[in-house]
Order: structure tokens, then C-alpha cells, then sequence
């Protein structure tokens, strides 16, 4: 019996039942890639004085500005404490301005400054290169099929998380 052969039939029946290599996970496709596009972007923000942990603060208010506290913790994907400790760290860089909401006093709402609006565009623009170098010899086509996959996979994962 050839070496491979005789390796597998000496694992234990249990185990040979729940291997999953990588490979086979889009879990873990998923996750290497976000890691690869992560490093290079934190790499090129870095000469703006821009962390990742603020690129994805500043990515949501580039968006919707004046969000209070929660509302940004929230659409961000991070724990309240968390996000106060970026935001600690932005004002400090002068990114943002926390003002207490005119609305409700309770509320503490997230404002860009002028600075964090200047980099928009530049820091859009590396973000929009690398996805631009990550998309290079890939047909429109499957970029196309890749996107309704996953934005699919992820209707699908939030439907569950619900």
C-alpha cells in the first residue's frame, strides 16, 4: 500500500470525518484575503498618519457624517469602548470632533474635520488601487460572479446571525 494511503487509514475514523482544509473553507478565503488587502492598505495609510482602526471610522463618516457614538460603533462593527478609544486617538490626530447633540444632550455626535475630509479622496484612491491590483488578470465577468457570491454569502450569514 502506497505511504499516502497507509497515513490516512491510520487516522482515527472520527477525525478523517471532519477534515476541512482551507482550501475547501470560504470562511478561511474570506479571511486570507481581508488579511492581505488589510496589510497593504495599513502599509499605504500610514504615510497620511492614517491607522487602520481609523480608516474603517473614517470610510462610515465619509459617508454619513455626524453620526452619534453608537450609530458609528455600530456600522462599524465594534464594541462601544472600542470605538471610544479610536475616537480618543482621532481627535488627537485631528481627524474628528466630538459635540454633544443639541437634540439630545444624552448623545455624542462624530464630526470630520477639515483634515479627515482633505485625505477623502487621496486615502479613496489607495483603497481604490489596491482593489485595482488585487483585480489584476481577473475577466470582468468573474469579478461580476465574485461579487454577487459573496454579497450573497453574507445576506445568508446575517440571516442566521438575526
Amino acid at each position: 500500500m502506497p505511504q499516502r494511503q497507509l497515513s490516512r487509514t491510520r487516522l482515527p475514523a472520527h477525525r478523517r470525518a471532519v477534515e476541512f482544509p482551507p482550501r475547501l473553507s470560504s470562511g478561511y478565503l474570506v479571511r486570507d484575503a481581508h488579511r492581505a488587502f488589510q496589510r497593504l492598505l495599513e502599509r499605504r495609510i500610514a504615510a497620511y498618519g492614517v491607522t487602520r482602526g481609523q480608516w474603517y471610522f473614517l470610510r462610515v463618516l465619509w459617508i454619513t457624517d455626524g453620526l452619534s457614538q453608537r450609530e458609528l460603533s455600530a456600522q462599524v462593527g465594534m464594541m462601544e469602548p472600542t470605538t471610544v478609544i479610536a475616537l480618543r486617538s482621532m481627535e488627537r490626530a485631528g481627524l474628528v470632533r466630538r459635540v454633544r447633540s443639541a437634540a439630545d444632550r444624552r448623545k455624542v455626535e462624530v464630526w470630520l474635520t477639515a483634515k479627515a475630509k482633505r485625505l477623502r479622496n487621496e486615502l479613496l484612491s489607495v483603497a481604490r488601487s489596491i482593489t485595482a491590483e488585487a483585480e489584476q488578470g481577473i475577466a470582468l465577468r468573474e469579478l461580476s460572479a465574485f461579487r454577487r457570491v459573496i454579497g450573497r454569502m453574507t445576506a445568508n450569514l446575517d440571516r442566521i446571525e438575526r
